[in-house]
């Protein structure tokens, strides 16, 4: 019988170096040990194959030798670990794989705002220059920074948009990161990975914000590299890969005590504005009904280290809460039992309690009712 591992298409990963979610789907192709080669997302891949394909903007977008095409990271990584064989990413026990999908939900919606802080605030220059020569490689430096400005434009009021708008927000953000930094630290000078000696969806949902905005734009690579070296050899570890298809999870379903601060300071931060997301989802549904879901729904106060902000509410951020909530509804027994005790110790009461929209799909950029 074939090995599952090579008996599987060649993939193409279209997307940029500088790109958050190409970042998390890279890392977790190179450890599953993947055939694939990487095709920048220029203009014209865009106009010639993003486009026709997935029917929007977008990256990272894979396909593969036998027509496939997969859009969205966490979508693409489900769909290529059912089919391949080797270590899975996705732990089989249930603590653990609660674990991944909160650390998951936690660097895809939530860290967005200090990595979007950092690069649009801190490295806006560097920024716009890389776009510029994502969108025309082989242009003069003087015309990559002319289209990198004009194409950046949208992404550079992200770290508004999520937040990060008054210099006390922006502040606070920068507090927040730093010691979620030191947290990591901690963590990674104990254990190569989040849940042991294997990456998992958690590693990966981390690495999209950690690598591509915080570690390789210059200004914030060198506050990592100074603060959290052990974050820093961890991005490393994933980036290049050097022993794939090694390793295991902790024995016994358990998740390293050094890992609670940063589950902790999610909980804090982020269970808070889910919660009141979701409202805003059910409220907006109420008073539009039929219509399609947009990509921001208004707007809404939060607090990040006492300060009080406002960022847009987000619905596709309840598509993935309602996949984490999916493993805890999952579990069973004494599997709740341990998942209940050890979201007491995380302060994840909210976690257990929270309501949600009625149940969503995801749909392009959004998300729809299922």
């Amino acid at each position: 019988m074939p090995d599952p591992i090579y008996d599987s298409p060649h993939y193409t990963l279209y997307g940029s170096p500088i790109s958050y979610f190409t970042g998390k789907v890279r890392a977790y192709l190179d450890w599953k040990q993947l055939p694939y080669r990487e095709v920048l997302a220029s203009a014209e891949v865009y106009k010639e194959v993003i486009l026709p394909r997935v029917g929007f903007a977008v990256i990272p977008v894979v396909t593969s030798d036998r027509g496939e095409t997969l859009q969205d990271s966490t979508d693409i990584i489900d769909a290529l670990e059912a089919r391949q064989g080797g270590p899975a990413v996705v732990p089989a026990t249930g603590v653990q794989r609660l674990a991944a999908a909160l650390l998951e939900l936690y660097g895809d919606e939530w860290l967005v705002i200090p990595a979007m802080h950092y690069r649009w605030h801190h490295n806006r220059e560097w920024a716009m220059r890389a776009f510029g020569e994502l969108s025309m490689p082989h242009a003069t430096p003087e015309e990559q920074l002319a289209i990198g400005t004009k194409r950046a434009g949208p992404f550079a009021q992200a770290a508004v948009l999520l937040g990060a708008a008054t210099p006390a927000m922006q502040q606070a953000v920068e507090r927040s990161y730093e010691a979620l930094l030191a947290e990591l630290d901690a963590h990674f000078s104990q254990l190569p990975y989040a849940l042991g000696t294997r990456p998992s969806t958690a590693d990966f949902g981390l690495y999209g914000p950690l690598y591509a905005h915080q570690y390789r734009d210059p200004a914030s690579g060198a506050l990592m590299r100074r603060l959290a070296p052990n974050v820093a050899r961890w991005v490393q570890r994933l980036e290049t890969q050097t022993a794939p298809l090694a390793g295991d999870f902790l024995p016994g379903d358990e998740i390293a005590p050094t890992l609670l601060p940063v589950l902790r300071r999610q909980m804090r931060e982020q269970m808070p504005v889910l919660a009141d997301s979701a409202r805003h989802l059910e409220a907006w549904l109420a008073s539009h009904p039929g219509e399609r879901i947009p990509r921001a729904i208004g707007s809404h106060r939060f607090v990040l280290e006492g300060e009080e902000g406002e960022r847009i509410v987000r619905p596709y951020s309840l598509w993935m809460m309602q996949r984490a909530r999916d493993v805890y509804v999952s579990l069973s027994g004494s599997e709740r039992v341990r998942a209940n005790a050890w979201l007491d110790s995380i302060g994840g009461q909210a976690f257990r309690d929270y309501q949600g929209p009625p149940r969503l799909v995801r749909s392009g950029l959004s998300v729809a009712l299922a």
